[in-house]
C-alpha cells in the first residue's frame, strides 16, 4: 500500500504562490498553459538544487567537466540524433470539443496504471481506446480522430529574407551539446577515457499533456551527465551511476520509501539498458530521473553526419574506438517538485494549532537564516547582523508582526534557522537561534553565527 501523506498538489501549488516560490506564467494576461515563473524564494531553492547537483557530479569528480552549449544548434545535429524523424508523441483530437490528448496518457489514466502503453504500437493503442470506450477527459465524449505522431520540437527559422531562411529548432534536450563537444572537451582538458561531460540548461518540448504543476512543462531545465567509457566497462558504470543517482537523492533528504528503480519496458533502439528512479509524487509514482546505457550510438551518428572523427585514441594501448556513453539525466524542475513534496509537512502543535513546515535540507533552503528583531527599535543591531551574514550566504530580514507569526512564515519557506535580536543582544552580543525542525532555541554569540550556520548547511 502507498503511504498516506498530508501533501497534495493543491497544497503545494497554493503554498508556492502565497510564499513567492512559483507563480503561473504570464498570469496578468490570463496565463499560458504549462509555463511557470520562479519567484524570489523559488529561484533560490532551484539554484541551490542545481548547485548541489553540480558539486556532487562535477566539482567532486576530477574526471568530469562542465559545458554550457548553445540552445540553437545546426539542424543537422537533430537529423543525426534522430529527433527530426522520431521525436514524437501519439496524439488524438476529440472531434467534439477539439481538445488534443496523448493516446498513451489516456490509456494510462483509464486503466489507472494497470496497462503500460509504452510497449504498445499505435494500432494497439487505437484498438484499446476503441474497445474500452476511453472518453475525452474534457467533454466526456468518445469521438476520436486516428492517432497521429506529433513532433515535439519547436521549429523556427533563421534569416533576414524569406529566401534565406533556414529551419532551426529549440533544443528538445541538452545531451546533444555534450556529444558534439566530445572532441573539444577531450582535447582541451587532455581527459582520458573514462571521463564525463555535464551540463545544466534549458530545453523545450511542444507537449500536449496534463499539467501536474511543474512536473511536465514546455520549457524546462535539465541536469545531464554523460560518462564516456570503453565498451566492456559500460555495464559496471551503468550500475555505478544508478547508485550515485539514488545516493544523491537520499543525501538531499529523500526517504528511500518514496523512491524506486523502474527498468524500461521498451528500450530505445540505441539503448543497451535503461532505468528510471521513480518518486512517489502527490499524484502517484512517476519518473524523476533516468540512467541510460546509450552505447556508442550518439558519437557514431555525429561522426557519420558531420564527417568529423569521434574516435578516441587510447594513449596506453594506441587502440582507437568510439566510446560508449552512460547518461544520467534529471530535470531541475521535476526535482524541484519532488523536493517540495518531500519537504512539505503539517505538524500539530500544543493548543490545537497546526504549522506548515518545509523540511528542506539546509543546503537547498532559499535562505539559510532569517534575522528577526524582537522589536523595531532593535533594527539597527539587526541590520548590522544581516549585513555581516549576507556577505556569506542568503539571509532574509523580517520585522513585521509578532515573533510567532514571523517564525511561521519562515517555517513555510523552509528557512532552517531564525536569529532573534533582543535587548540582551545589546548588552552581551548574543542572539537566540531557533531550529526550524525541532523549534528548540539556543543562545549564541554573534561572532559564532557564521561558523555555526556554515557547518549546518554543508552538502556532503
Amino acid at each position: 500500500m502507498e503511504e498516506k501523506r498530508c501533501v497534495t498538489m493543491d497544497k503545494i501549488v497554493n503554498l508556492c504562490k502565497s510564499r513567492g516560490i512559483i507563480f503561473p506564467g504570464s498570469e496578468i494576461y490570463g496565463g499560458m498553459g504549462n509555463t511557470w515563473d520562479y519567484g524570489p524564494v523559488g529561484v533560490e531553492i532551484k539554484n541551490n538544487i542545481k548547485r548541489c547537483w553540480w558539486k556532487r557530479f562535477v566539482q567532486e569528480n576530477p574526471s568530469s567537466y562542465g559545458v554550457d552549449a548553445a540552445i540553437l544548434m545546426n539542424s543537422r545535429v537533430w537529423e543525426a540524433s534522430g529527433h527530426t524523424t522520431s521525436f514524437s508523441d501519439p496524439m488524438m483530437d476529440c472531434k467534439d470539443c477539439k481538445s488534443r490528448h496523448r493516446a498513451d496518457n489516456l490509456i494510462e489514466a483509464h486503466s489507472k496504471g494497470a496497462v503500460n502503453p509504452d510497449v504498445m504500437t499505435n494500432e494497439e493503442m487505437q484498438e484499446y481506446i476503441e474497445k474500452h470506450h476511453v472518453c475525452c477527459p474534457r467533454c466526456g465524449n468518445c469521438n476520436w480522430t486516428p492517432i497521429r505522431q506529433f513532433n515535439l520540437m519547436f521549429k523556427t527559422s533563421r534569416g533576414v529574407t524569406e529566401d534565406n531562411q533556414n529551419v532551426i529548432y529549440l533544443r528538445p534536450e541538452t545531451a546533444q551539446g555534450e556529444f558534439v563537444n566530445f572532441q573539444n572537451v577531450q582535447r582541451t582538458t587532455r581527459a582520458k577515457v573514462p571521463f564525463g561531460i555535464a551540463q545544466i540548461g534549458k530545453a523545450f518540448r511542444n507537449e500536449i499533456t496534463p499539467g501536474n504543476f511543474i512536473f511536465r512543462t514546455i520549457e524546462f531545465e535539465q541536469m545531464e551527465h554523460q560518462w564516456f567509457c570503453k565498451e566492456g566497462t559500460d555495464l559496471a558504470y551503468y550500475d555505478e551511476f544508478k547508485k550515485k543517482a539514488w545516493d544523491f537523492l537520499t543525501d538531499l533528504g529523500f526517504s528511500p520509501d518514496h523512491l524506486r528503480y523502474k527498468d524500461h519496458d521498451k528500450l530505445a533502439h540505441y539503448a543497451k539498458c535503461a532505468c528510471d528512479i521513480q518518486y512517489l509524487f502527490p499524484m502517484g509514482w512517476s519518473e524523476l530521473n533516468g540512467i541510460h546505457n546509450r552505447t556508442n550510438y550518439d558519437l557514431s551518428r555525429h561522426q557519420e553526419f558531420s564527417g568529423k572523427t569521434m574516435l578516441y585514441n587510447d594513449p596506453l594501448t594506441n587502440e582507437k574506438y568510439i566510446p560508449f556513453v552512460i547518461e544520467y539525466s534529471i530535470g531541475a524542475d521535476r526535482l524541484m517538485l519532488a523536493t517540495l513534496s518531500e519537504a512539505y509537512d503539517e505538524e500539530a502543535l500544543e493548543g490545537g494549532d497546526t504549522r506548515v513546515v518545509m523540511h528542506f535540507h539546509p543546503a537547498v533552503a532559499a535562505y539559510k537564516c532569517a534575522i528577526l528583531p524582537l522589536q523595531k527599535n532593535l533594527s539597527d543591531k539587526a541590520r548590522e547582523v544581516f549585513s555581516s551574514l549576507s556577505k556569506k550566504f542568503m539571509v532574509t530580514y523580517d520585522d513585521a508582526g509578532s515573533i510567532g507569526k514571523r517564525y511561521r512564515r519562515q517555517d513555510e519557506i523552509g528557512t532552517p534557522y531564525c536569529i532573534t535580536i533582543d535587548f540582551d543582544t545589546l548588552e552581551n552580543d548574543t542572539v537566540t537561534v531557533r531550529d526550524r525542525d525541532t523549534m528548540e532555541q539556543i543562545r549564541l554569540p554573534i561572532s559564532e553565527l557564521e561558523a555555526f550556520i556554515n557547518e549546518k548547511i554543508a552538502f556532503n
